[in-house]
């Protein structure tokens, strides 16, 4: 009985790798924004990831992104501004725990080594098409870490209705997934 489960876990890892699936690995991973407030950059991030990623170099067309990180996790390094941000005018976690992308289209650029991906993003119930390029380096545990950087504007997911914060932010992604 031992060695059945164990030969088929085996399967199960090889199958995986062979079709190219994996998932994010919250440690190790890092997802994180700079947004202005009162004309000084803040910093701050999530944890939480979840989520199925499907990519092979060779097959990019079959690329899939559907990855989602916990809203509650933010943090900014100040607990008070934190709590703050968790509230219904912002990100309301209580209603909206997750924020989600899923890729519609994978596609390689003019750059060797760098992917374009257009999806949806997902934040407080709101649903806008982003795109945005990123690499994928092979980890040396297995798997990729996918690296990528993009703008949005906060009004257009109902964040925030603060006027001395700016409207738009940088997203930087290095996800690793396994």
């Amino acid at each position: 009985m031992k060695n059945m489960i164990m030969a088929l876990l085996v399967v199960t890892v090889i199958k995986n790798l062979v079709n190219g699936q994996y998932k994010p690995v919250d440690n190790g991973s890092s997802v994180q924004f700079t947004i202005k407030n009162l004309g000084i950059n803040v910093r701050g991030g999530f944890s939480g990831l979840e989520g199925n990623i499907v990519f092979d170099p060779l097959h990019i067309a079959d690329a899939v992104f559907d990855v989602s990180i916990d809203a509650n996790s933010i943090n900014t390094g100040n607990d008070m501004r934190d709590n703050h941000l968790r509230n219904d005018t912002y990100f309301d976690v209580a209603k909206y725990p997750r924020i989600r992308f899923v890729s519609a289209k994978v596609e390689p650029s003019n750059k060797k080594g760098v992917w374009l991906t257009s999806g949806k993003l997902t934040i407080k119930g709101h649903t806008k098409d982003i795109s945005f390029p990123f690499t994928a380096t092979a980890s040396s545990g297995g798997g990729y870490v996918f690296s990528g950087k993009f703008n949005i504007n906060r009004k257009d997911f109902d964040v925030g209705g603060s006027s001395i914060i700016s409207d738009n932010l940088e997203v930087t992604l290095n996800v690793l997934a396994k």
